[in-house]
């Protein structure tokens, strides 16, 4: 029963989040907002996440996990209806309160993280995480569709108010964790505790490299395939359904790769982990090579597997294998990391084209997802996820 609330807390998180972005198109398309507006609001909400991330994982460490799930989500869903109430009349306001959603979907991550160490036991914590995959990817799917079906019977507004009471349901149903604050006494500063957790995250090499190496797949590989496959398919292929049909395709892999690790317990699981996230490399590769559309769209589905043959691992393992007053932090480096620099690349992807052409940039992107991976197996402790090789 604790982790279903838990399940269903997170799943919430996750339909609140991938839902604004699509209200927020819609609100274009009603002329509620502009499209550069659209482009300010989406790019504030990002830099409160990332400024939220590191923060939120030195108070889920000091404080109750609980807590901070509450209070985040809490801050979520009372700044999104201020967006609405900015539509028409003011950027800033909009922005602002964008800023503060950001903020607080990103200090909920780290806990939502710890908090699983909390309610799972050790082990179960590997088919749990699937579990949370497996929704957050369904919610994927459905929030799109969820919210253009609901754009028939009310306007953007109301739509934005009905994400606020998600991120509220967000906030209320996950239960209480084990673990309680660290005493006052053993307490330092902020960026002390925050070093702290870099000290933590250290001590084990096979995090470091495998972080390593999803930090440079997301901010190649991923920014690639956002900026490039709608060029590919609208110039190779004379149609945007391939678009569509590569992006369902990887989510449905997703699913297929959640389903299947939450049962599978490789002996060498990061090893198997790491080449689940080089296969990320087949996209640019696929983006540069004159291949049927099929084949560009089973590249997707194969890369949508193996992204979570990596992370529900990944995750396990940080569970198990970091400490737990300080599990937290790292998860918070994690984040801020791996998802931080995923806007440089997007923002890099444009002008290495301009400079470099297509076909370099895709090559390069290509190689660097199949090296990055196979450069992180080298370290002994990274065969299976543990202090010890």
């Amino acid at each position: 029963m604790a982790f279903l609330r838990l399940w269903t807390g997170t799943t919430a998180s996750g339909l609140a989040m991938w839902a604004l972005p699509f209200v927020l198109g819609l609100a274009v398309l009603e002329r509620s907002i502009t499209a550069v507006e659209l482009g300010v609001v989406l790019a504030t909400r990002t830099a409160g996440f990332l400024a939220a991330v590191p923060v939120a994982g030195v108070l889920a460490d000091r404080h109750s996990r609980r807590g901070v799930v509450f209070w985040s989500c809490v801050t979520a869903a009372v700044a999104t209806p201020v967006i609405a109430v900015g539509m028409g009349r003011s950027l800033l306001l909009m922005a602002v309160a964008a800023t503060i959603v950001g903020a607080g979907q990103g200090a909920c991550r780290p806990a939502f993280q710890a908090l699983v160490a909390e309610v799972v036991p050790e082990s179960g914590r590997q088919q749990a995480n699937a579990a949370i995959t497996l929704a957050v990817r369904v919610m994927s799917l459905v929030a799109p569709s969820m919210t253009a079906l609901a754009s028939l019977l009310v306007d953007a507004r109301a739509l934005l108010a009905l994400t606020g009471v998600v991120w509220l349901c967000a906030a209320l149903v996950p239960p209480a964790g084990t673990a309680g604050p660290a005493p006052i006494s053993t307490r330092a500063g902020f960026v002390a505790d925050f070093v702290e957790g870099i000290r933590e995250a250290r001590r084990h090499p096979w995090f470091l490299a495998g972080l390593g190496a999803l930090t440079v797949v997301i901010a190649t590989g991923y920014s690639a395939s956002a900026v490039l496959l709608p060029v590919v398919s609208r110039d190779r292929y004379g149609a945007e359904a391939v678009l569509a049909a590569a992006t369902t395709a990887y989510t449905i892999g997703a699913l297929a790769g959640a389903a299947l690790i939450a049962r599978w317990r490789p002996r060498a699981a990061g090893w198997v982990a790491l080449a689940g996230l080089g296969c990320y490399g087949l996209i640019p590769l696929c983006l540069l090579l004159p291949v049927h559309p099929f084949v560009l769209i089973a590249a997707y589905a194969v890369t949508g597997i193996g992204i979570e043959l990596f992370n529900v691992p990944w995750f396990t393992a940080t569970q198990r294998e970091v400490e737990p007053g300080k599990l937290a932090r790292v998860s918070s480096l994690d984040f801020l990391l791996s998802y931080g620099l995923a806007p440089v690349g997007l923002a890099f992807i444009a002008p290495a084209v301009d400079q470099f052409g297509v076909s370099a940039v895709l090559g390069g992107c290509a190689v660097i997802c199949f090296a990055a991976p196979a450069a992180a197996a080298l370290v002994p402790s990274s065969r299976g996820f543990r202090a010890r090789a």
